[in-house]
Formats: C-alpha cells, structure tokens, sequence
C-alpha cells in the first residue's frame, strides 16, 4: 500500500511500514489538490501533523486517515497534549483514530493508558507516549489498513488546547522540556 506520512520524520512508523510491505512518502507541509504525492496515496497516516486536514482530504480518503495521538482522547486534543494531561491531571495515554473535520474528535480504533513515572520530565513522558504510540501502531497496522478495526465515537467531554495556550502556562515549565512532572501536575492556575 503507498502511505503518505504526515509529520516530522518517525524513523519506527517508517520501518514498520517497509517492514508490512508497504512504501511510503513522508510530508510536513500543508497539503494542496496539485501535490502529487496526495494524489499516488492510498492511505494517509498522520503523526505529529501540525496542520489541520481540510474536508476536501478527508473526502478523498474516507476511513482512510488516521492520526497517532499522545493522549487518551476526548482527553487534550489539541496541541501539547502531553504537556496539558500532567498540567490538568486528566488520563494519560495514546490513541489512534479516524480523522474527521474536527481536532481530533474522530472515532477511536485503539487506544492504551501510559502511566507516568515519579523521576518522569516533561520530556521523557514524551518519549515513554511516543514509544506506546508506535507499540500500538505496529500491533494494528495490519488490522487498520485492512480496514477491519471497529471505529468507536468519542464521548462529548474531554479537553481541547491550541497552541497558543502554552504562553500562558509557560512560567511553569522552570526547566523548559526537562521540567519534572511531580512540578506540574494539577498546576493548571494561569
């Protein structure tokens, strides 16, 4: 199957990919109708995507994008999801779903709870979730692409955060990415 890859480069998705027999093209910007690696795909993976995916991609791939997400969605969709379940306290996790007009509030194919470790930083909670993301992606890859996984709607609650709602919690994140976790949990106070 020919996947495009949205996002930075994700070096196991990549090799996992290969490894199913799949190729792939990987792509960060924002997609247009005229862009050819859009048009050869058959699938569309995204990863740390950091634009929305416009109603007219969606139409052309139906149930044929997904999204790995570093939370335990309705929780943090959004930006910085990590960064906002330790600042609000809410479930920690990782999810992949369907993508759909919204901010990631497309149904749910997989999803696992992380914990998180006392010693844990803003930046290695990053990367512990990004392992579990790309664990889960390689145990249901074959599943997703075959399209056999049963998608599940999410509830209404949950959270959503933007990008810009970082300035106003910066001031907590003393040492930047490699802040202590213990520091922040619950310190949603702007």
């Amino acid at each position: 199957m020919k996947v495009l890859l949205l996002g930075p480069p994700h070096p196991v998705v990549e090799q996992h990919l290969l490894a199913s027999g799949d190729t792939y093209r990987w792509y960060e910007g924002p997609l247009a109708p005229q862009f050819r690696p859009l048009r050869d795909a058959e699938f569309l993976v995204s990863y740390g995507y950091k634009h929305i995916i416009r109603p007219w991609v969606i139409e052309l791939f139906p149930a044929r994008i997904i999204n790995l997400h570093i939370s335990l969605l309705p929780w943090n969709r959004g930006a910085d999801p990590n960064l906002w379940s330790i600042l609000e306290n809410t479930p920690k996790g990782v999810t992949i779903h369907l993508v759909d007009s919204g901010v990631d509030t497309g149904p749910i194919l997989f999803q696992r709870d992380v914990a998180m470790a006392e010693e844990d930083t803003l930046r290695s909670s990053y990367r512990r979730l990004s392992r579990a993301i790309e664990a889960m992606f390689e145990e249901h890859w074959v599943t997703i692409r075959a399209g056999k996984a049963t998608p599940h709607p999410q509830t209404k609650q949950g959270t959503l955060h933007r990008l810009r709602d970082r300035e106003k919690v910066a001031h907590l994140l003393t040492d930047g990415w490699d802040t202590p976790v213990r520091q922040l949990i619950g310190r949603t106070i702007y």
